[in-house]
């Protein structure tokens, strides 16, 4: 099929709808795949949206992206995979993305450049972004709203199982103390304020297997397991903490699911179609300035 010439780049047949993996031009030990409208005219002016999905352990990016399909359709709505490797660095390592740095690489960096070699691509509105993420995405997704609230429009944080809390008292990544020694960048609380924040987890998601820190695992800390016991504790220590600080979440527990994403997902589709819509009726309320 011949070439499809899209937003200044030339798009291929394997562009549209569920694409094909790319490795990220950044850093190509890390790839992506994507899910574009069916309705994406390439000779059209219409820009889109963008919504972020952050796997879990499982790297299951390709069943997320094709997961959301749906809900890019129907909201106009690009959808961007990313893929995490596991054994980056360290053979076997499983969670190198979840705490955003590792080693030398700085997760955070590696997804927005992502981001933006799409915004060369497709016509996105990049100035925010949705984020969503499951189990380690989770962790991932509320730990990019302490470091970049200004690029994210909303964020759905799925059953993480181990949290950071705002807590001033103690360093990352059981606590914020030290996050600009640690990242560069000061927490910016009136900034985490403007993002929608929703939480999603299972009513009986309770096994503490794999969450449990002991001072064997080289995430060990003292007071690793403050939150609490399981994900369901956990996850309403950070709502508390959030609140402390006038951050408003709203949750969704799912009745009869454990750690099952895809018994998550319709409410995290929810919260991104209610947060499109209020920024796209905000946008729209905006007077627009004259030219001349």
């Amino acid at each position: 099929m011949a070439d499809r010439q899209g937003h200044g780049k030339k798009l291929s047949y394997y562009d549209f709808e569920e694409t094909t993996v790319y490795a990220a031009r950044a850093d190509q030990r890390f790839s992506y795949c994507c899910y574009v409208p069916r309705d994406y005219d390439e000779q059209g002016s219409k820009t889109y949206a963008l919504a972020v999905l952050v796997h879990g352990t499982g790297r299951g990016n390709a069943w997320l992206r094709s997961a959301f399909a749906d809900f890019a359709n129907a909201n106009d709505c690009i959808v961007l995979a990313p893929l995490f490797a596991s054994g980056i660095i360290e053979q076997g390592e499983l969670s190198n993305y979840k705490l955003i740095k590792f080693r030398d690489i700085r997760y955070d960096h590696v997804l927005l450049s992502m981001v933006d070699e799409l915004a060369g691509k497709y016509r996105i509105e990049t100035g925010r972004f949705l984020l969503y993420g499951f189990s380690g995405g989770g962790h991932f997704t509320h730990r990019m709203l302490y470091l970049h609230p200004e690029r994210l429009l909303g964020i759905s944080i799925g059953a993480p199982g181990v949290v950071t809390l705002l807590d001033q008292e103690r360093d990352w990544w059981v606590g914020v103390r030290d996050i600009e020694a640690q990242f560069g960048k000061k927490l910016n609380l009136s900034a985490m304020r403007e993002v929608a924040v929703h939480m999603v987890i299972g009513a009986e998601d309770t096994e503490t297997w794999e969450i449990t820190i002991t001072p064997d695992d080289s995430w060990w800390m003292e007071d690793a397991n403050i939150a609490g016991a399981n994900r369901l504790d956990r996850m309403a220590s950070l709502k508390q903490s959030f609140a402390r600080h006038g951050i408003k979440a709203c949750r969704d527990i799912v009745p009869g699911a454990s750690h099952e994403q895809a018994k998550l997902i319709a409410p995290v589709k929810d919260f991104f179609a209610r947060t499109l819509r209020a920024h796209r009726e905000r946008s729209a309320a905006v007077p627009q300035r004259e030219v001349g």
